[in-house]
């Protein structure tokens, strides 16, 4: 049957293809059809335009009314001819075969073609409006023109150049050719017009150009057109008209013409108008063959492509009846075996095809039924497979010896898989038991929790941390070993992780059965999935307390850099200690050369236990413990400094070596503690006391040369100046008993006693500046002004001191900053100007001096600004300068006036 369908369905695609071929070169024909039909439109718009150039030309040449209202004639002849060329292109391109409304623009001649008219429209307007303004020649006119007419009749080419047939080509090519020629005639007809309105006397030599153009063409009209076309053109070349234009192209070409035969600009115009009007007749007569051409050629392809249709629809109506008939006869066994098909595709094996011809679809059948015993054996196998991995008898292997083919490759594959998950299986097993050593080892805390929080599993560091059984463990909830502080937040955490959250870090506290807090901190991850949360922890006891430690020793040594009193250092680092171990009470006491205690810093003070607790290191050197009291030393340089002591919270009869605070885990003792934190900060005591005992040396040493200098001062003024006081009155004296003063001896007299008023002058000056008289009578203020007289630059002093004096230490070193600096100014940075401002204010005295020298000032350069800062200093002060090279110094200094500092 396939084969006798075989020829048949040949037959048919070969009837198909050839009616497809006709129906496309119908549609193809259709297709030029409409354009030469534009094309005929966009030639009526070339005629109308070549008639409005010549029309422009004569109204440009010689105006009058005729002339004028002509060229409006053929203007709205032209507009008229583009309209309905307009039109045409797209009343064409929307009924053109396989024109959708949707196609871009551009994708046929007919969509250029409007596009083309639109452009040629707008180019027209622009050469009127120049036109009539007079802004063109009648050349310049032409040449306008006949840029428009080549558009135009390359849209016409563009549009005939589909040629889907021979005759259709030869005769859109001889309607080309004769408006090839037209245009060249039109052309020589305007040139000519140009040429012979000119006056005689200037009339230039024109060439044959455009004659020999139309020649050209009508010669390739000649040679495709029609016999019936030739002799049109012929008689439209013989006629009168024709043969005056040919004997004025000889009179053209003649070297030097005879100027009495030119034609008249009128004659000329109106011959070649005729001679024009004949071609355009032949032009009309070559469109009609052209058009009848095209028509012909669609309406034969049309019949040929309804001829070939309905031969395929006859073949393909036979084919289908005996399809029909021919299926009658296998439709019953091939769903038989089609259903078998469809039932062993879905797993059925009980299904059975009763069929057994001796065709193809007997054999079919046949295979089928082989090929459900073979399914039922395979099944069998893979259900035995099944319940040995259910058993886990993972040894269990299928006997593929009676198996072929693929099938035994599938069962082969399915002991090779068995082999594989057993191999899997021991290494899970060994996997796990890696994983117990770990669970078990580890010295991290891990766990199981449900997504209740109760522990499920817990490994034995959790019993070495927390002091629990792993019995109590299990038993009770976790929040019940929290510290009530901590249980809320621990809460959050187990509602987070219930929820299914992400990894969950965070930290809380557990107490040990002895009442002591483990610091643990928690990262779990949970599995919403099996309801679990598995949970690691860490004891962070220690880390927290060094932590602590580290922050409190931070703080003291803070104290000590800013330089605070020494009182408040050791009382701070008596709260340390208490905040420490929360202890009730703790001291810092220092061991004096005599063996006594004394008390630098304390918190809440402290009792009997404590002295006596300090008593056992200093006689142990070590640390010691006297019932609630602990005590560690303080050692120096290797000397014993002092004592830390302080008191635990606990009862007496608590354990002995351990504190019960919250802070403190049972395994610690206090006293080791206390220790640890002592040997910390010994270093931050030491320079505490190390300061203090610096700012006392340098406070007596400050007051003891104060004190030299107002015993030196008293000493020059009570001694050395009243001696030479005396000896001044008695030199006066000896100059009364000299009767002749001019003498030598009167003169000598006289000398020694100028010297002896200059040398108590200098001693006088000496002993201000040792120790001004003036600071100790009338102050800071009165002092700092006579300064000011004394200087020799001018200094602007700014002095809001208080009625009150001020501390003596205070205006001493006042007193002397202002000296040297002016003194500086004055020798060295050689200001002009300097001022000095000084006030008290909120306990704090301040002084400003600032000059406008060369600067440069260091301390590390003269013993001056030195000894200025020890002073300073030893009130317990502090002084800044600023001096860059050439912009002037500026010295501050900032002076406590709440009492003297401590003198040791």
């Amino acid at each position: 049957m396939l084969l006798a369908l075989l020829p048949v369905a040949g037959l048919l695609a070969f009837t198909a293809f050839s009616a497809l071929a006709q129906w496309d070169e119908a549609r193809t024909l259709e297709r030029f059809h409409s354009a030469i039909d534009v094309s005929f439109a966009a030639t009526e718009v070339s005629d109308a335009v070549a008639r409005e150039r010549i029309d422009a030309v004569r109204a440009r040449l010689r105006p009058d009314t005729a002339t004028l209202a002509e060229r409006s004639a053929s203007r709205r002849a032209t507009d008229r001819a583009l309209d309905d060329a307009v039109e045409q292109a797209d009343s064409r391109r929307r009924a053109a075969p396989g024109s959708r409304p949707d196609s871009p623009p551009g994708s046929r001649p007919e969509d250029r073609t409007a596009e083309e008219l639109d452009a040629v429209s707008r180019r027209l307007s622009a050469v009127r409006v120049r036109a009539g303004l007079g802004a063109l020649s009648a050349r310049a006119i032409a040449q306008r023109y006949q840029d428009i007419e080549d558009t135009l009749l390359d849209t016409a080419a563009d549009l005939e150049t589909g040629r889907p047939t021979r005759a259709a080509g030869r005769a859109a090519d001889a309607h080309l050719a004769i408006l090839e020629a037209v245009e060249a005639a039109e052309r020589e007809r305007v040139e000519l017009a140009v040429l012979l309105d000119t006056p005689t006397g200037h009339r230039p030599a024109a060439a044959g150009r455009w004659s020999a153009l139309e020649e050209a063409h009508l010669r390739e009209f000649r040679q495709i057109a029609s016999d019936r076309l030739r002799a049109a053109l012929y008689q439209a070349q013989f006629a009168r008209s024709g043969r005056a234009v040919r004997a004025v192209r000889a009179l053209l070409a003649d070297p030097e013409p005879p100027t009495a035969r030119w034609p008249s600009y009128g004659g000329w115009l109106a011959d070649s108008t005729a001679r024009i009007d004949a071609l355009r007749a032949v032009q009309a007569r070559a469109a009609r063959d052209l058009a009848d051409t095209a028509a012909a050629d669609l309406a034969d392809a049309r019949t040929r492509a309804a001829r070939d249709l309905t031969v395929s629809l006859a073949v393909l109506t036979a084919v289908a009846l005996l399809a029909l008939a021919l299926g009658r006869s296998i439709t019953r066994p091939l769903q038989e075996v089609t259903a078998g098909a469809r039932a062993l595709s879905a797993g059925d094996l009980s299904f059975a095809i009763r069929y057994a011809g001796h065709d193809e679809l007997g054999d079919v059948a046949d295979t089928f039924r082989e090929l459900r015993l073979m399914t039922e054996r395979l099944a069998a196998e893979i259900r035995s497979m099944n319940s040995a991995v259910d058993d886990n008898r993972l040894e269990h292997r299928v006997d593929v010896t009676g198996f072929d083919g693929t099938w035994a490759q599938l069962l082969g594959g399915m002991n090779a898989t068995m082999a594989s998950f057993a191999a899997a299986q021991g290494r899970r097993r060994k996997a796990e038991r890696e994983l117990e050593d770990i669970f078990h080892l580890s010295l991290d805390l891990l766990c199981i929790l449900g997504v209740d929080g109760t522990f499920r599993r817990v490994n034995p560091a959790f019993e070495r941390t927390l002091g629990h059984p792993r019995d109590t463990l299990l038993a009770r909830h976790p929040l019940d070993l929290v510290h009530a502080e901590d249980r809320e937040t621990t809460r959050a955490a187990m509602e987070r992780l219930a929820g299914g959250s992400e990894p969950v870090e965070f930290e809380n506290r557990f107490l040990r059965p002895d009442g002591t807090e483990c610091w643990l901190q928690w990262s779990a991850r949970p599995v919403p999935e099996e309801g679990l949360v598995y949970a690691v922890a860490r004891d962070v006891t220690e880390r927290r307390r060094a932590a602590r430690e580290q922050s409190a020793l931070r703080r003291v040594a803070t104290r000590v850099a800013r330089g605070e009193p020494p009182e408040r250092v050791f009382g701070a680092v008596a709260r340390e200690v208490e905040e420490l171990l929360g202890a009730e009470v703790a001291a810092v006491l220092r061991h004096e050369s005599d063996g006594a205690l004394t008390v630098l810093g304390t918190a809440h003070g402290t009792g009997r236990e404590g002295e006596a607790a300090a008593h056992e290191v200093i006689r142990t050197r070590a640390p010691a413990r006297v019932g609630r009291s602990v005590g560690a030393p303080i050692v120096v340089d290797g000397r014993l400094w002092g004592v830390v002591v302080a008191d635990a919270r606990q009862e007496p009869d608590a354990e002995p070596e351990a504190f019960a605070a919250s802070a403190v885990p049972a395994a610690v003792p206090a006293a080791s503690r206390l220790a640890d934190f002592t040997e910390l900060i010994a270093a931050a005591i030491a320079n505490a006391d190390s300061r203090a005992q610096l700012s006392a040396s340098r406070a007596r040493v400050v007051a003891a040369g104060d004190d030299s200098r107002r015993r030196i001062e008293r000493d020059l003024h009570d001694g050395v100046q009243q001696r030479l006081v005396a000896l001044q009155l008695d030199l006066r004296l000896a100059e009364s008993l000299v009767t002749d003063a001019s003498s030598e001896l009167g003169r000598q007299l006289a000398h020694v006693g100028k010297g002896l008023e200059d040398a108590s002058h200098d001693l006088l000056q000496v002993a201000r500046g040792i120790h001004p008289a003036i600071l100790s009578k009338g102050g800071l203020g009165p002092a700092l002004r006579s300064l000011a007289r004394r200087c020799a630059v001018p200094v602007e002093l700014d002095l809001r001191l208080p009625a009150r004096r001020l501390p003596e230490r205070v205006e001493v070193a006042a007193y002397y900053v202002v000296s040297e600096c002016l003194t500086n100014a004055v020798k060295h940075a050689h200001a002009r100007v300097v001022t000095v401002d000084a006030h008290a204010r909120d306990g704090v005295m301040e002084l400003t001096v600032r000059d406008d020298g060369g600067g440069g000032a260091e301390p590390g350069r003269g013993s001056g600004l030195i000894g200025l800062v020890d002073r300073v200093e030893a009130i317990g002060g502090r002084l800044d300068l600023h001096s860059p090279p050439g912009e002037g110094t500026v010295l501050r200094i900032r002076a406590p006036l709440d009492g003297p500092p401590p003198h040791g």
